[in-house]
């Protein structure tokens, strides 16, 4: 898993239940294997940790359920149940869209320096620990512009394919997604209250830069699947009663 990236890519993504999910990860397997860090734990998935950031407006959160097609916003990531030793690592993320395609930018955080970025007061320090890295330039500069603070806390348990002949097509299978609303930038608090959204069902989300290969379109049309407009940042806004998509 790369700690510094800059990615740009169409996004479909399908809500099903477990079982046609496991239909379809079957078929799959045929022609996709496990990328390498599912692969190395023993139940082929691991888990997805998310902070994420909001003005006082909602704004983030209001610009997806309205469809605006250039957005983005702020999140922190990690990987683990919890920071084990120093190697623990955090990314800083910058998730948008431009137009048809998504993009996700991202820095990784030294463990050490990860408390630096819970007070406004510590900012300044931070530019200069990190002076030439835009993406925490960007992220310091929004916070303070647009009072941004760590709103919802996103985790999940993924199971990613990769295509290993060069051609970039990944599929996604995510359960157990749960929400939990914080006000503090902290992965790991006892206290806070987890929901579970969409029980006993499986986002499926596909990833690619230009095309999707026929075998995918021939299970797209067996199974009937439909592309559906999900967030899980919404879905958990949501369901911890943090903002309300006014179409349902």
């Amino acid at each position: 898993m790369q700690d510094n990236i800059s990615l740009e890519r169409y996004e479909f993504k399908y809500l099903l239940p477990n079982n046609i999910a496991s239909k379809i990860e079957n078929e799959i397997k045929n022609f996709m294997t496990l990328d390498n860090f599912a692969a190395a734990n023993s139940n082929n998935k691991y888990f997805v940790n998310s902070i994420y950031f909001e003005d006082n407006f909602n704004t983030g959160f209001n610009e997806k359920i309205d469809g605006y097609r250039i957005r983005k916003k702020y999140r922190f990531r990690t990987y683990q149940n919890e920071f084990d030793s120093k190697k623990s690592k955090i990314f800083l993320e910058i998730k948008g869209r431009n137009l048809e395609r998504t993009y996700k930018k991202r820095v990784s955080i030294p463990l050490e320096k990860f408390d630096f970025f819970k007070s406004e007061k510590h900012y300044y320090k931070l530019l200069k620990l990190f002076p030439n890295n835009k993406i925490i330039k960007n992220f310091i500069f929004d916070s303070l512009r647009k009072n941004l603070k760590p709103i919802i806390k996103i985790d999940y348990y993924r199971r990613p394919y990769i295509i290993s002949n060069g051609l970039y097509f990944r599929l996604t299978f995510d359960t157990n997604l749960s929400s939990s609303k914080i006000n503090k930038l902290n992965f790991f608090d006892k206290n806070e209250v987890n929901k579970l959204c969409k029980a006993g069902q499986t986002i499926l989300e596909l990833k690619f830069e230009r095309n999707i290969p026929a075998w995918f379109h021939r299970i797209i049309q067996s199974y009937n699947l439909r592309r559906m407009s999900i967030s899980k940042y919404v879905l958990g806004m949501c369901y911890s009663n943090l903002g309300y998509e006014t179409s349902e």
